[in-house]
């Protein structure tokens, strides 16, 4: 009986860890805004993306046809977009303009087109 109330309290007690572990991530991740992105054949939408120097953003890609890639050579960052999962990219700008970002991984006729701009005011 004794062994089983310790189990208890140890199942216990390592529950409210994993849930105060949790609530720590959610508050850190608060300032985060998201901004989802879809990669389609030829085209990100939306294919503009604004955003604050300093602003911490989350980029969510999904793609729903073919894999494509991401990338925003100014800030050095990029991202393999799979189709039927979420790809995600944590960016905090630190300088102000207008950077075009782009597929770099080839989707077909058309990929060279295949751009969008993120302003950073």
């Amino acid at each position: 009986m004794n062994i089983d109330m310790n189990r208890r309290a140890l199942l216990g007690a390592a529950g409210a860890l994993a849930l105060g572990s949790m609530a720590v991530l959610v508050i850190a991740n608060a300032d985060e805004r998201v901004i989802e992105v879809v990669a389609r054949k030829f085209e990100f939408v939306p294919r503009e993306l604004r955003v604050q120097r300093g602003e911490a953003v989350v980029l969510q890609f999904t793609a729903p046809e073919v894999p494509m890639g991401f990338s925003l050579p100014d800030f050095a960052v990029r991202a393999d977009i799979v189709p039927g999962k979420v790809s995600t990219l944590r960016l905090t700008p630190d300088k102000r303009g207008s950077f075009t970002f782009l597929c770099d991984v080839f989707c077909g006729v058309g990929h060279e087109d295949m751009n969008g701009t993120l302003i950073v005011t």
